[in-house]
């Protein structure tokens, strides 16, 4: 017998060699309807996986992510299953689960489009009803090659040939159906039950230009023909939402075709750009941080002793000042560092919190660029923290509650998410373990829910990862946290102890929007463009009946400039209706449309962006209570 502790905290003795899925039965019936996979001892397995020894075990449904993205998984197997059978001479390659859905990759001379995807789903829906069995098995390495030959699969010869020696090679099937995956799958095709393609475009193999284009079709699935319903809905209304769209319609940034990846800013983008950075500044100096600004270019010694040179140097951009070779920044750590070895530090000055709006330039490719979400040059809000070894916990968690105050300032629910040590990585295991532990550790005394993400933090260190939910429930990566005890290693950082002897201080690196711009983004699609009033570019547009109430539409414009209010006239020749409609396109909060009437009261009809008509209030009435919101910054 062995011994399962449960997620409730419960032990479960079973036999040895007992099946995941079965232990889902002996719980209820009911949870093992609705497994998906397994999290044993952190690591993620089929249900069909066999317990032989003492483990934690956590049953996965469709309500967690890794459950998901087994579901996925197996949908996209159903969906190459389907186009193998209509289309027998493509050859396959991967299709994996992403954060939403999955995809297939296919070389075929055919050209996929959306006019095939209801014969595609057509045959899903076939293979689903015919409840296949999905069975494991693994192979070696030579017989694996060989079962890849017979079918013609050269793309999967390609893989295999590439594993290292020794590994077991696994393979799942379903009917005719067999394919090279490391899994976890579901139990059978008729577990999935309402499908939808999406989408289709080109893929090159191995995401490398130089290789063959391939055909790649998205695909998303739920358990319920409700939840795809909504998915779609969401999806229709993300569209609406576009911030690319969205950015040009609003006249918020562009993309030039001179500089693809590099964002220009628009003076309303502008706006929002600064009360932003202000609202950033602002927030940092109530929690002890100090602003510094380091050089966009530094030189390739730098970044051989911070390590960027090794790790990351493909996504880096280099120059050359005096025949010496340089760097133009990815990332702000090194200058921060830079700066803190300027001068001596005591124990009794730590710990030092410095921020930077520091401004960064990542190669991406060009396939990958996507308006605001993803630039070759970005502002990030980094902050270092160097602290004492004894002041890690307080001060990840005073960097948790400022990512709490503000998400929740812009309406954002968030999930926190842990990753650990990458295979690519620097460092002791003793450096990671203790950092990791720590990390864990104050999620835990802040009593916060979080996931594992195995083997994705950064090369330095591990890290605490903050996704917020949008208004339509889409999450997207922003805040980090991450504990670093090599940066300071490296650069021979130090500071005066007690004894009076020099030791190694320890390192945080954090941000919170992430990036400046991809931030704007979010906010954009999030606010469907109608930002709260102290966001907004334009926060009040007077709109005169007639050119007599001009003069007058001035002088209230000159009162709410005084008062820091941002406001513009419509002094066009056009009709009420038609201004006040410009107005909403535009995302006004306020429209104060003034007539004979209200010019002789000192007074402005007020029209609420949110509330609509409310009626005729005082000038000065209408200010006190915009600037109480601006100030409050009310959504």
């Amino acid at each position: 017998m062995i011994k399962i502790s449960l997620k409730d905290g419960s032990i479960m003795e079973v036999e040895k060699g007992i099946s995941i899925l079965d232990v889902a039965k002996k719980i209820s019936e009911g949870l093992a309807r609705i497994a998906m996979a397994g999290l044993v001892n952190e690591e993620v397995q089929d249900l069909r996986y066999e317990l032989v020894k003492d483990c934690k075990l956590e049953i996965l449904t469709f309500d967690h992510l890794e459950g998901k993205k087994a579901y996925w998984h197996t949908t996209s197997h159903i969906m190459a299953q389907a186009i193998k059978r209509l289309y027998p001479e493509v050859k396959l390659t991967i299709g994996p689960a992403i954060d939403h859905g999955f995809y297939y990759d296919f070389d075929t001379e055919n050209n996929f489009s959306e006019d095939d995807f209801e014969k595609i789903e057509a045959e899903m829906k076939k293979i689903i009803k015919e409840d296949l069995p999905i069975k494991r098995f693994v192979l070696s390495r030579e017989e694996a090659i060989k079962k890849m030959e017979e079918l013609k699969e050269s793309y999967k010869v390609e893989l295999i040939k590439e594993l290292p020696e020794g590994e077991e090679i696994s393979f799942y099937e379903q009917g005719e159906f067999v394919d090279l995956c490391a899994g976890p799958h579901l139990m059978s095709t008729g577990k999935v039950k309402a499908i939808k393609l999406l989408s289709t475009s080109g893929a090159y193999w191995r995401g490398n230009e130089k290789n063959k284009m391939l055909q790649r079709i998205y695909g998303i699935s739920y358990p319920k023909a409700s939840q795809l319903e909504e998915y779609l809905n969401m999806l229709e209304e993300a569209k609406k939402r576009d911030h690319k769209k969205l950015g040009k319609e609003l006249e918020l940034f562009m993309i030039a075709p001179e500089g693809p990846g590099f964002p220009f800013f628009l003076p309303k983008g502008m706006i929002v750009r600064n009360v932003l950075e202000d609202f950033w500044r602002k927030i940092h100096t109530y929690h002890g941080y100090q602003e510094v600004k380091t050089p966009i270019i530094l030189n390739e010694e730098l970044w051989h002793r911070s390590g960027h040179w090794d790790h990351y140097k493909e996504n880096m951009y280099t120059t050359k000042i005096d025949d010496v070779d340089y760097g133009i920044k990815p990332m702000n750590c090194p200058g921060g560092m830079i700066v803190y070895k300027d001068a001596m530090h005591s124990y009794k000055e730590l710990p030092i919190r410095m921020g930077e709006l520091g401004l960064v330039h990542r190669h991406e490719k060009s396939g990958q660029l996507n308006g605001l979400f993803r630039v070759r040059c970005f502002t990030q809000d980094d902050a270092h923290i160097f602290c004492l070894p004894s002041q890690i916990e307080s001060e990840i968690e005073g960097v948790i509650k400022l990512v709490d105050e503000v998400y929740h300032l812009f309406g954002f629910d968030y999930t926190i998410e842990l990753s650990t040590r990458p295979e690519d990585s620097m460092g002791s295991d003793e450096q990671w373990e203790m950092a990791e532990n720590a990390l864990k550790k104050v999620l835990t005394n802040l009593e916060l829910d979080y996931s594992i993400n195995e083997g994705d933090g950064a090369f330095y260190g591990p890290k605490i990862d903050f996704h917020v939910k949008d208004s339509i429930g889409r999450e997207w990566q922003c805040g980090t946290i991450q504990l670093d005890f090599q940066m300071p290693e490296r650069f021979d950082l130090s500071y005066i102890g007690e004894d009076g002897e020099k030791h190694r201080p320890v390192m945080l690196h954090r941000v919170i929007f992430g990036s400046i711009e991809r931030f704007i983004g979010i906010l954009i699609e999030h606010f469907a463009g109608a930002f709260p009033l102290w966001l907004a570019p334009v926060q009040v547009k007077i709109l005169p009946i007639s050119d007599s109430q001009v003069e007058y539409a001035k002088q209230v414009k000159a009162k709410m400039e005084k008062e820091g209010i941002r406001v513009e006239i419509d002094e066009r020749n056009e009709k009420i209706g038609y201004k006040i409609r410009e107005a909403q396109l535009q995302k006004i909060p306020y429209m104060l449309v003034v007539g004979e009437k209200e010019m002789t009261e000192d007074a402005v009809a007020v029209r609420s962006r949110k509330e609509g008509d409310i009626g005729q209030v005082k000038v000065e009435e209408f200010i006190a209570k915009a600037k109480e919101e601006i100030e409050k910054k009310l959504r």
